[in-house]
């Protein structure tokens, strides 16, 4: 409850006018929020999942080729093609190993892969299967690529059961790829996913 003095006038309190400064402040946010809201509605075919199919060329452990189209397969890390790791005391190509279980896998049959992401080598993240073999989760799996933002289970599975990588000592492969100065990539998690989101919204090419 307000109260007033016998003989003193109520105050008044005004809202001090907006200078033309914030004015125009106010009018550039504005400006860019819609600009910003115009950019995704233009590029939102960006970000419909896309499907390819065909013959793969298998690069490594968790990279392959379908025509032009370069997949990374998503949520996955296998090792790099020249990665050596240890076992039984003696060092072995873990990242040829690697390349060889999942050309087993696809065994020269044809390939599916399905995603709307691309990582900053212009690579579509994509899930890819053989029939009803899906090739992220049997990789990490049978112990030959480690979880990269999805396939934890899988990979606590095959560290349990020792198999592939986990029957010896290695680095994981993006360990191994700061130390030797090769191509660094966000995890595939929620924090790559925005990074992808914001580089297909501003990708111009």
């Amino acid at each position: 409850m307000s109260r007033s003095w016998p003989g003193r006038p109520r105050q008044r309190y005004f809202r001090r006018p907006r200078s033309r400064w914030r004015k125009l402040a106010d009018y550039l946010l504005a400006a860019a929020v819609m600009g910003l809201l115009l950019l995704v509605s233009a590029r939102l075919d960006r970000f419909e999942t896309r499907s390819t199919q065909g013959a793969a060329v298998i690069n490594d452990g968790d990279s392959i080729t379908l025509g032009s189209e370069r997949i990374r397969l998503r949520g996955i890390d296998a090792p790099e093609f020249g990665q050596v790791c240890r076992k039984d005391g003696a060092e072995y190509p873990c990242g040829k190993r690697s390349r060889e279980a999942l050309s087993r896998l696809v065994a020269g049959r044809q390939v599916t892969c399905t995603g709307w992401e691309r990582d900053k080598y212009g690579r579509l993240l994509g899930e890819c299967s053989v029939g009803s073999t899906d090739l992220n989760r049997a990789q990490v799996d049978a112990g030959w690529a480690v979880a990269y933002g999805g396939y934890e289970a899988e990979e606590a599975a095959a560290r349990r059961g020792r198999r592939g990588l986990w029957a010896g000592k290695f680095d994981r492969p993006r360990d191994w790829r700061t130390m030797h100065g090769t191509m660094a990539e966000a995890e595939h998690g929620s924090y790559g996913r925005i990074l992808n989101w914001l580089r297909e919204i501003f990708r111009f090419s």
